[in-house]
């Protein structure tokens, strides 16, 4: 398996423009006390040189330091000028993200504003537009290419067990189909959730019903890898787990952990089916969302609470879309395996947790160009297995269970981006009382006689 994690703030390219050019203005100031100390030293060479029968090496030796400082001085000037031109390029992908969001809704007024600021940094780097193109190609072209690679390898693979021929047309035939889907999931923008979208078409035709929690205890989750063995996954009946912590000075805030797809069925009784994964990366509301949003009311959250949101695929679809619906003060959202990829917005801290080789991530087509949520968001990401065996086809790289255990290397890091993650399970784990609600749920179809299922709780009926 692998065990290399990348860690980062999220974003085709997450750098700090103002770092870089915080670094430059202190490697300028630097060069400058440099050039003060060149200029004294100088000044004693010249006098060592006029005494050279006496101080010969003394000023040799002044010679060559003197040298040194001017090479230092060179390759000082060389770095704060590639920082600078560097801040201009990474700047220039930001403001480029920007100007086609504001050009997708029409927003005039910040189209002129950002064309400004591009015209402004091109007037003083000529050559930051296409540095900033060429990263925003590298991007497009590089970010699927563990998945072509283990998917041309085992067309190859498999095609070799017929013929050397085969073994070609294998690897093409399984690659190139790879390549193609990654690339129009990119372009076409499917997989990314704005700070505007609101699911279509209302709440489904769904019952909920209680069931009796697993074995975990009544306590907050203490790291990434507790909470994702806190997700339904498919065990018994349950499909969303809603913990309710009251904090020691009164305040109310729940978590959320919302399970992947239970059934390859599409719009049956099972609320967690391809219906519903079709739905929701379409921007439709789905059985399992309403079912979802049905479970943390009945588990006693109320509009405007403090929601932590917890899913693996198809769940991280649904706690991705509660954090933009704005019905609840979503301010963690950590997302499993997920086809998605939601621009949470400032006010929620958004952990997503890949894995390269995991053909159901793929569908986010990379991600956002731009780093989403709060300050202390981050992507983790990793090859979770880079041999390439038959049983691939089964998915192993988007099992829950792969997850966990990516999680758990996530938490041993010591990355400082890491800190926002540990102070929310820490700040969770001072809380003095958890309650723990299990749900089930089932999708109402016309089959289904008039009425309640047996132990449901609610149900609402709507577009299915």
């Amino acid at each position: 398996m692998g065990d290399e994690l990348e860690i980062r703030s999220g974003g085709a390219v997450a750098v700090d423009s103002d770092t870089l050019r915080h670094a430059a203005a202190r490697i300028t100031a630097t060069n400058a006390e440099l050039e003060e100390l060149g200029g004294r030293l100088s000044y004693v060479q010249h006098i060592l040189w006029a005494h050279r029968v006496r101080a010969g090496e003394a000023a040799d030796s002044a010679a060559l330091v003197f040298a040194r400082l001017a090479d230092a001085r060179r390759h000082a000037d060389e770095l704060a000028a590639k920082l600078e031109s560097a801040a201009a390029v990474y700047e220039l992908v930001e403001l480029n993200v920007r100007h086609a969001a504001a050009l997708l809704v029409g927003d005039t007024p910040a189209l002129a504003r950002i064309d400004a600021q591009r015209d402004q940094l091109m007037s003083e780097w000529p050559d930051a537009m296409e540095g900033a193109r060429g990263l925003e190609l590298d991007r497009a072209v590089m970010w699927p290419s563990e998945l072509a690679r283990q998917s041309t390898l085992f067309g190859f693979t498999v095609g070799e067990e017929v013929s050397e021929r085969g073994a070609m047309i294998g690897g093409v035939a399984a690659g190139l189909p790879t390549l193609a889907l990654a690339a129009a999931a990119g372009l076409s923008r499917a997989g990314l959730i704005e700070k505007g979208d609101r699911l279509t078409g209302g709440p489904a035709a769904v019952a909920i019903s209680r069931v009796r929690p697993g074995a975990s205890a009544n306590t907050a989750p203490t790291s990434l890898a507790n909470a994702a063995q806190r997700i339904p996954n498919g065990d018994g009946s349950s499909r969303v787990r809603v913990e309710k912590y009251t904090m020691p000075d009164g305040r109310r805030e729940f978590a959320v952990y919302v399970a992947g797809m239970q059934s390859q069925a599409f719009g049956r009784y099972e609320a967690w089916d391809n219906a519903s994964n079709t739905e929701l990366y379409t921007g439709r509301e789905s059985a399992s969302y309403t079912a979802t949003v049905e479970a943390l009311a009945a588990a006693g959250a109320r509009p405007g609470d403090t929601v932590h949101a917890f899913g693996f695929s198809q769940g991280a679809m649904i706690s991705s879309h509660l954090a933009v619906e704005a019905e609840y003060d979503v301010q963690t959202l950590v997302t499993y395996g997920s086809p998605v990829e939601a621009d949470a917005g400032p006010g929620t801290l958004s952990v997503g947790i890949r894995h390269r080789d995991d053909p159901v991530t793929a569908l986010a087509g990379g991600g956002h160009m731009a780093p989403v949520g709060a300050s202390g968001s981050v992507v983790v990401e990793r090859v979770y297995d880079p041999a390439v065996e038959y049983d691939d086809a089964l998915l192993p790289a988007h099992r829950l269970t792969a997850y966990a255990e990516t999680a758990a290397l996530t938490d041993a890091s010591d990355d400082p981006r890491l800190a926002g993650v540990r102070e929310v399970f820490a700040r969770l784990g001072g809380a003095a009382d958890v309650e723990v609600s299990e749900f089930g749920a089932r999708r109402i179809v016309d089959e289904l006689p008039s009425g309640q299922p047996p132990g449901s709780i609610s149900s609402s009926s709507g577009a299915g």
